[in-house]
């Protein structure tokens, strides 16, 4: 189904089979979905690895500094990677067919995890990384695009959460398969499961994807007239702001785990973030197009609950229990209600404006780890892990409060 096609089908007044286009529709979005979400977990998932299997502390929750720094460099160069060529990439492909595009970008971050997994030189994997960055950086804001093309504009929220659930799924399963399968059989390993995944994966795009052609790039749909716009620097702020709040202390979660001395360990932490992520992904998806702004609020008021119970209960666990479970439920919905919020803002080229906020998202990931890293580092005469978590109440608060503030930018649908 091409865009023309969509919006026809969507038009009020529409003769002709209406009722059989949208639920065509709705069929091809749901295959989307099935099909895509396991891109975006391995997207999402190929950053945080650090946190799992490249990421123990030792038995007394110490790590040398230098292994901080490295664990930082290997997420943050995927990030920045992401975050560099999203746009101009996004703006120079916007013509090419959606589908022909996604198998590209899968070729490349296979080829990106493949060659982690056999490299000999920290540089050449650092390398890798980057191109790997470089496809997510791309992909990422491309299908939330393509989900919204096939589904009516009131049903565009529901669509881009459900597409990237695979974050969460990622995050709250992927993470922990990964890490276990790196500790377990190496690192190397965790790589090369990746890189056979998304084989599978181009495989299956092949045969059950369908094909949407691009669209033109116009001077009202450039990315410099997208950040021109009033509405779009807001939801590009809180999208800053949420960020460093998440990934400055989920960088370095496994310190976090040992300062609270959790029975069960990253495993229980991991398990009990999974479950809220989970949890709230499923209530984003039903409730996201009709109360967009009141979904964000509480999101960022339960991620700022969740580090108040850090500092001030480090030694409770059914507190750090509570707390990662509200930290779960904060994290969720964090790529959908963006996504979502900066979609509203234009009709047309949404890969654009998309891209615009997914450059901002990982370049708030690469800020969030080298802050945190630096805090830890005695940045502030402290070099605890405690520093990270008061950056992330900080940006949690200031992220709620223009949230709360922003009535006419993250308005419903």
């Amino acid at each position: 189904m091409t865009h023309r096609d969509d919006r026809r089908a969507t038009a009020p007044g529409s003769s002709g089979h209406v009722d059989d286009r949208h639920h065509l529709a709705r069929r091809e979005a749901d295959l989307l979905v099935v099909r895509l979400r396991p891109d975006v977990e391995r997207d999402l998932r190929g950053h945080p690895v650090g946190a799992g299997a490249l990421g123990h502390p030792a038995a007394d929750g110490r790590e040398p500094r230098h292994r901080r720094g490295r664990r930082g460099l290997f997420g943050g160069v995927y990030a920045l990677a992401s975050a560099v060529f999203a746009i101009p990439l996004v703006s120079a492909t916007l013509a090419l067919n959606r589908k022909l595009l996604l198998q590209l970008l899968l070729a490349g971050f296979a080829v990106s995890n493949i060659v982690v997994a056999f490299a000999n030189s920290y540089s050449l994997i650092v390398a890798s990384r980057i191109l790997g960055g470089i496809c997510a950086g791309v992909m990422w804001p491309m299908i939330a695009a393509y989900g919204t093309r096939l589904v009516p504009e009131n049903m565009h929220g529901r669509a881009i959460t459900v597409i990237m659930a695979g974050n969460t799924l990622g995050i709250s399963i992927g993470l922990p398969v990964m890490t276990t399968i790196g500790v377990t059989f190496g690192w190397r390993t965790s790589f090369v499961v990746l890189g056979l995944i998304v084989v599978a994966i181009g495989v299956l795009v092949q045969f059950f994807l369908p094909s949407v052609d691009g669209e033109r790039m116009s001077k009202t749909n450039s990315p410099l007239a997208i950040i021109r716009m009033p509405t779009i620097l807001i939801v590009l702020l809180l999208t800053f702001l949420s960020v460093v709040a998440h990934y400055g202390i989920y960088t370095y979660i496994t310190l976090l785990v040992a300062r609270l001395d959790l029975p069960g360990g990253i495993g229980l932490a991991l398990l009990i973030f999974g479950i809220g992520s989970v949890i709230s992904v499923v209530l984003s998806a039903r409730y996201i197009d009709a109360y967009l702004r009141p979904l964000i609020v509480t999101a960022l008021a339960a991620g700022g609950g969740a580090m108040a119970l850090f500092l001030a209960f480090p030694n409770s666990t059914t507190i750090s229990v509570a707390g990662f479970l509200l930290w779960g439920l904060a994290f969720g919905p964090l790529v959908t209600m963006y996504q979502t919020a900066v979609s509203r803002q234009i009709d047309e080229a949404k890969d654009v404006a998309t891209s615009v906020q997914s450059s901002v998202f990982n370049l708030s990931i690469m800020v969030g780890t080298w802050i945190g890293g630096m805090l830890l580092d005695g940045l502030l005469g402290s070099s605890n892990v405690s520093g990270v978590v008061w950056l992330s109440l900080g940006c949690f608060v200031l992220a709620t409060i223009v949230a709360f503030l922003s009535r006419r930018t993250l308005r419903s649908a």
